[in-house]
């Protein structure tokens, strides 16, 4: 007779597969199939950028926005700061200089449903006339392409790489044009939106060229291009592997470095060298002229402010020494 079983016990479960659950079983591992990846998508937004990428690929561009300087003489060439080999110019002052310029752009990109003003049309025509792809793209994509504070105002232009000139290049340039040298170096600048507009105000009190060290520089990139309003198409920049070398190389020849410093020993006002060949050094807004650099100045030159403002930025103060260097000068001219 069998023994009762234990209170609650259940049957024993039947050991080894059973009839048609290895299917199931199989399929619960295989899943359906390895994830794609995001830029494999064509919905996510990786998926959208590696689309765009393409697009502009094929019409000359390659990939993202960036520099990658080059030396305008390849005896002295000047080394490289870095970035990819396109860059993207925005803003219509900025893309219509760049065109007139006859900078070698690869693309031009329009926005869908863009205001056509005289610029865009002025655009349009040297683009037609210079066999340059004009693409139409959605606003998103150009905001992308214009950066996370960049302004493009319905277009952008590929171009390559910016061309840095060589320091002893610019000054030999500016003597040979029998003109007066009159040069803005930066130390320490890092702001491409300061490089950009400290390029436009050289444009505009008659400069005739910047200069930038190889390190802790901003570069002139879509920033730059877009605060210089187009002046980067017409003014040069140099890059200086030292500044400081740079800088005792054109004292040899006869320029005059002012450092510009809150508290510099001479007043702006009171320059008694505006009509000679200078270069004006400007620092950065928190740091300001770095120690070698104020070793090697001439002059230490500071802007008369208000007493309730700490110091001006960089493209301002740029801005202010320019204009009194250039009214000095048709001053003493007339």
């Amino acid at each position: 007779m069998a023994k009762p079983g234990r209170p609650g016990a259940g049957k024993p479960k039947k050991k080894g597969p059973t009839k048609g659950t290895g299917g199931h079983s199989r399929k619960a591992l295989e899943g359906k199939g390895p994830t794609p990846k995001a830029e494999d998508r064509a919905w996510h937004v990786a998926g959208k950028r590696k689309a765009a990428r393409d697009r502009y690929a094929a019409a000359g561009g390659k990939g993202r926005p960036g520099t990658k300087p080059q030396g305008s003489n390849p005896n002295r060439a000047a080394k490289s700061k870095g970035g990819d080999d396109t860059e993207t110019v925005t803003g219509r002052n900025s893309v219509l200089e760049a065109l007139r310029a006859k900078i070698p752009a690869t693309a031009l990109y329009i926005a869908q449903r863009v205001e056509m003003d005289d610029r865009v049309k002025e655009m349009l025509a040297i683009a037609s006339h210079r066999d340059i792809p004009v693409l139409e793209v959605t606003r998103p994509e150009l905001d992308r392409m214009a950066g996370f504070d960049g302004v493009h105002q319905g277009v952008a232009l590929k171009v390559p790489p910016y061309e840095y000139a060589h320091p002893q290049d610019l000054l030999e340039e500016v003597l040979a044009d029998d003109e007066v040298p009159l040069l803005v170096a930066l130390d320490g600048v890092t702001d491409p939106r300061n490089l950009g507009a400290i390029i436009r105000s050289t444009a505009a009190f008659g400069g005739q060229g910047v200069i930038v060290p190889q390190r802790r520089s901003a570069s002139v990139n879509s920033a730059a291009w877009k605060t210089s309003a187009g002046a980067a198409a017409r003014i040069p920049v140099a890059i200086a592997a030292n500044l400081t070398t740079t800088l005792k190389e054109f004292k040899k020849q006869g320029v005059f470095v002012l450092g510009l410093d809150g508290g510099g020993d001479v007043s702006l006002p009171s320059l008694e060298l505006a009509d000679r060949p200078v270069v004006i050094v400007v620092g950065s807004e928190g740091k300001g002229l770095s120690r070698l650099v104020t070793e090697t100045c001439d002059q230490i030159v500071s802007i008369p402010i208000s007493a309730a403002t700490e110091s001006l930025n960089a493209g301002i103060a740029a801005s202010v020494a320019l204009y009194q260097v250039s009214t000095m000068r048709a001053r003493r001219d007339g």
